[in-house]
């Protein structure tokens, strides 16, 4: 156009002959006369108005013939681009479907491609990439959150807005949650895949600490609890790489919707918890999965009825119970510590190193992959809890005897014995400190036999050696075997004697 208009200027401007000025603008004398027929045709006059600008006058020299009809039938090409979406469609079957509507006027399968590769170019760029049914479901949190007040104190704390989309249908799902930890994350995909119904092939979240332990481009690393999810559900967790949005870059829209759909409805509200706004965020979901797409046929929860429910798989039968792990070390007493609170594993791991996995309501200790023992949670500080099973077999021979049952015992064998191991228990400080002896006067019966004890544990009584070893000085000695002296026989007189002083010496 530059041109164009310096050869008006010299024409109009300059006595300069054709030649002249082609020699100036170093083109052809053709080009000249050329410039000037066309500036001529389309009646422009020197000097040229000042809004006419170079796209102006380009059209004005060359202005586009009307377009004729187009003898073929176009296709409808955001059938096409929904139905690509089906698992095993093509573009030649979408053809041939499209040839036999359109008959004669049908295009040829590469004019066919060709403009609907035209079609998509004027398409969003996220919208380009071709989503399987039910192959990915995207998941994130949006960037702004909302303001919990605490209704006592007036405190704000920020709840944030989990946002999962599936690929193929955009279908939409939101919740609020309280941060975005571990639990967070975790909760929010199972209840999206409760949203929508099943599981797919595929969930890519972003790739936040809460769910990857080694975050790597190609091989990233999940964490316990994030396998466990995965494998729960049957299906495979692949974090998009760091920095990297446009492998997520569905629920990045899909967040920017929720943002301008669901969280600006909301900012003037205010909300005293979070499952208030849970369920305030709830209410517009279906309105936002039933607005009507701008470029494609219907709506988000029409496409997610014909492509992606179909293909989902079921969700199994039992819900996912969240557990976090931990390391821990069996201490000398065959127990593992866990908040204050110790739980037995067998003694043969005692001072092994094994894995915790906590629930809300268990305790569940794994060796080397194995579970080796579990328990109900207990929040008591400071307090056991012991299976008799991990003891050894010394320990748990001498925790199973209660007071109650050795009194049982020792009323078998005879009502001395009773008597004797009674006053061993109560004559202690506790019942624990005559456990012991009780059980050494029952070692000493399997050796010398019921009716020797009985005997022994009279004469002691007689005596007043309520002790262990005095029953076992019986035994030894024989002493069992000879009468006891009646402690009803009247008392004897003393002999005379030089050497007895009596009573009244020391008066």
């Amino acid at each position: 156009m530059r041109k164009i208009r310096d050869v008006l200027r010299y024409r109009h401007s300059t006595d300069l002959s054709l030649e002249a000025i082609a020699r100036a603008l170093n083109i052809s004398k053709g080009a000249v006369v050329k410039y000037l027929q066309l500036a001529t045709k389309a009646e422009l006059v020197w000097p040229l108005p000042a809004d006419l600008d170079d796209a102006a006058l380009e059209r004005r020299l060359y202005p586009q013939p009307s377009t004729r009809a187009s003898a073929f039938t176009e296709p409808d090409y955001a059938r096409v681009h929904q139905e690509l979406k089906r698992k095993g469609m093509t573009l030649s079957l979408l053809w041939e479907e499209y040839q036999l509507g359109a008959g004669a006027t049908a295009f040829q399968y590469t004019a066919f491609c060709t403009h609907y590769k035209a079609w998509t170019g004027n398409l969003k760029r996220s919208m380009r990439q071709i989503h399987r049914a039910g192959e990915k479901l995207f998941a994130d949190y949006a960037g702004p959150t909302m303001p919990i007040i605490d209704a006592r104190t007036g405190e704000i704390s920020p709840a944030s807005i989990f946002v999962a989309v599936l690929g193929a249908s955009s279908y939409t799902f939101a919740c609020a949650t309280g941060g975005q930890t571990q639990a967070d994350w975790l909760t929010g995909i199972g209840r999206a895949l409760v949203f929508i119904g099943g599981v797919p092939e595929l969930i890519v979240p972003d790739n936040p600490r809460a769910l990857v332990a080694v975050a790597n481009r190609y091989e990233p690393e999940l964490n316990r609890a994030t396998i466990e999810f995965a494998d729960h559900f049957g299906t495979v967790i692949l974090p998009a790489r760091p920095r990297k949005p446009q492998d997520k870059a569905k629920v990045e829209v899909g967040v920017q919707v929720v943002e301008r759909w669901i969280l600006a409805r909301l900012r003037h509200r205010q909300f005293f918890s979070v499952a208030e706004l849970d369920a305030a965020v709830a209410e517009l979901l279906p309105a936002l999965n039933n607005r009507p797409f701008k470029r494609l046929p219907g709506c988000r929860r029409e496409a997610f009825e014909k492509l992606d429910a179909p293909y989902l798989r079921a969700l199994p039968a039992r819900p996912f119970v969240l557990a976090h792990w931990k390391r821990a070390s069996v201490n000398i007493d065959y127990h593992v510590e866990y908040e204050g609170h110790y739980y037995s594993v067998p003694h043969a791991l005692v001072r092994q190193e094994v894995e915790l996995r906590i629930t809300r309501s268990m305790i569940e200790v794994l060796a080397k992959g194995r579970r080796v023992a579990s328990h109900p949670r207990s929040y008591r500080k400071g307090v056991y809890s012991t299976i008799s099973d991990h003891m050894p077999a010394a320990h748990r021979a001498h925790a199973q005897w209660s007071p109650g049952r050795l009194m049982s015992w020792a009323t078998s064998v005879g009502p001395a014995t009773g008597e004797l191991v009674k006053r061993l228990l109560l004559e202690k400080k506790h019942p624990e400190q005559g456990y012991r002896s009780c059980l050494g006067l029952m070692r000493l019966a399997r050796i010398s036999g019921k009716d020797r004890m009985e005997a022994a544990c009279t004469r002691a009584l007689a005596i007043g050696a309520h002790r262990y070893r005095s029953v076992a000085s019986i035994l030894e000695k024989g002493l069992d075997r000879q009468p006891v002296a009646d402690a009803t026989q009247p008392e004897l007189a003393l002999p005379g004697h030089t050497n007895v002083r009596g009573p009244d010496y020391y008066h």
